[in-house]
């Protein structure tokens, strides 16, 4: 008997070195079209498009949230 356990991956986290596809800020945002292919735009880029675009992805991957988190201060 076989059995197969189907997983769905996440996107990879985005970093710094992903850029936007509309002006080349760092990426928040990563849209992954029904069509094929995906999209790569800043909190300002992905907000603007985000009402028309977005119902035609299969994922919408937002880390905006990052732009608040704060860096840990050392006590040093």
């Amino acid at each position: 008997m076989t059995t197969t356990t189907a997983t769905t991956m996440d996107p990879p986290v985005l970093t710094g070195a992903d850029r936007c596809d509309r002006c080349g800020a760092q990426a928040y945002v990563r849209a992954v079209l029904a069509s094929g292919g995906e999209l790569l735009f800043c909190g300002h880029h992905a907000r603007a498009v985000e009402g028309t675009l977005r119902p035609q992805t299969t994922v919408w991957q937002d880390e905006t949230s990052k732009l608040h988190e704060k860096e840990p201060v050392s006590a040093e």
